[in-house]
């Protein structure tokens, strides 16, 4: 697979010091190559100050009342949120520039909407202040006081600041992987990278959460928002922000990102050359730039010579146009899997207008006919996207581009679309494959991992 140059460089450095807090950081809010400065180092052009808020209420707002909520915003931001230059301990003819708020007041918010990003952040904070980073307008990455002296070690505190606090207890990513806040009047270096719901945060240079799925605050059944701004929270106590950088993370990068991130033990399904270890029309199908692709106008099943039991399963998929495919789960070798095997999971250009009236349990990523996955969340068409699928008993879970878009129990389906069974469903063993349906969708890079119950 082609990677792209910032990603080998990335790794190389990281090879190389062993210390992720040392790499791409920059001082006087000046950023690194690739990077732009949300704070500019002058003045607070590009924010606002907003209250915390869902996001996709935010959304629903006419374009009238948004207007008046930006405006408002401004008029706060002036109040509680300014500009204060130090000097820089080095050189004390170097005026350093910083964002200061005293603890009150609305979160200072990006006016710009991010996806997938790489974010650096410099903070100080005082004794009994209680802060944060909103990712996406969602609660959020902690910053506190960290000592027992600061009367929240029944919250947490005592684990250290960085973690997503508001994941449900118990998660991965809610507690900091270990404690590694400065003391009071030193400045904390923060870098953060989040693709989808995926999110992995260093503090002053050790990992602290690592690749764990950010839970949407405001609904838990929900995920995150698909973007949204970066807000900066503070009560209870001065907070100082410099050094606040994001690069833009593109699709080839994401996907790199987040296969390197998904584990070992998986076996490559399709050699990128032939159909060697497949079954069924395979002539209904033809190779393309090392993928395989349904033919135009053609179709069927084509499916693994292997069968599996539970698994997890990783790809790439590129979608036409109005593109549609889908993925079949345990199918038998015979027969339309979206009723004779497990299920057939959908690939499908969800934002073409001639889907636009389907039933939700039709749309990408969705069991057919059966459970409905979260919309929203694939990349515009022609573009690579990243999925991964998860197998266990009767249980299906979806990741697209790092956010989970389905997570249900088949067997406990009682309704299904148009009111036909799908039979296949209780079907604990059968193949995987490919549904074509006479579009050229695309598939690389297919590989899978057995999961033993243990898993």
């Amino acid at each position: 697979m082609q990677r792209s140059l910032y990603y080998v460089l990335f790794v190389a450095v990281l090879l190389i010091y062993g210390d992720v807090g040392r790499i791409m950081s920059q001082e006087n809010n000046v950023p690194p190559p690739g990077f732009v400065a949300l704070f500019n180092g002058e003045d607070l052009t590009g924010w606002t100050a907003l209250e915390t808020k869902d996001p996709r209420e935010l959304a629903r707002l006419d374009p009238a009342a948004r207007q008046n909520l930006l405006d408002a915003g401004a008029v706060a931001m002036k109040k509680y949120w300014r500009v204060e230059f130090e000097p820089d301990p080095a050189d004390e003819a170097i005026k350093i520039a910083m964002i200061v708020n005293d603890g009150e007041g609305p979160y200072l918010t990006t006016l710009k909407d991010y996806t997938d990003f790489e974010l650096w952040i410099d903070y100080r904070t005082v004794p009994l202040a209680d802060s944060g980073i909103y990712l996406k307008a969602t609660p959020q990455i902690q910053i506190w006081d960290w000592t027992e002296a600061g009367g929240k070690w029944n919250l947490g505190a005592d684990k250290g600041s960085g973690g997503l606090w508001n994941n449900s207890p118990g998660t991965a990513g809610k507690e900091p992987l270990k404690r590694m806040d400065r003391p009071f009047g030193e400045w904390n270096r923060l870098h953060i990278v989040q693709i989808g719901q995926r999110t992995s945060i260093w503090l002053n240079g050790e990992l602290v959460v690592d690749h764990a799925v950010m839970e949407n605050y405001w609904n838990r059944a929900l995920p995150l928002v698909p973007a949204g701004p970066i807000q900066l929270q503070t009560h209870g106590g001065q907070i100082c922000w410099r050094n606040i950088f994001l690069r833009e993370i593109g699709p080839e990068e994401a996907n790199n990102w987040l296969r390197d991130r998904s584990g070992n033990g998986f076996q490559s399904l399709f050699n990128g050359t032939d159909f060697t270890g497949w079954r069924g029309p395979l002539d209904n199908y033809e190779i393309v730039d090392g993928a395989i692709s349904c033919r135009p106008q053609m179709g069927g099943t084509i499916y693994t010579a292997e069968e599996f039991d539970d698994f997890q399963l990783r790809l790439e998929f590129n979608l036409p146009p109005g593109g549609n495919n889908g993925l079949a789960i345990r199918y038998p070798g015979e027969g339309d899997t979206a009723y004779v095997g497990m299920c057939e999971l959908q690939v499908l250009d969800n934002e073409h207008p001639k889907y636009a009236r389907l039933d939700p349990r039709q749309y990408h990523g969705s069991a057919y006919g059966m459970l409905a996955a979260h919309r929203g969340y694939l990349r515009p068409a022609g573009e690579w996207n990243y999925q991964e699928v998860t197998v266990v008993g009767s249980r299906v879970k979806v990741e697209l581009n790092g956010t989970i878009i389905l997570d249900g129990d088949l067997a406990k389906v009682a309704e299904y679309l148009d009111g036909r069974p799908h039979p296949g469903k209780d079907r604990t063993r059968g193949h995987f494959g490919f549904a074509g349906h006479s579009d050229p969708v695309k598939f690389r890079n297919i590989e899978i991992r057995r999961l033993s119950k243990d898993d």
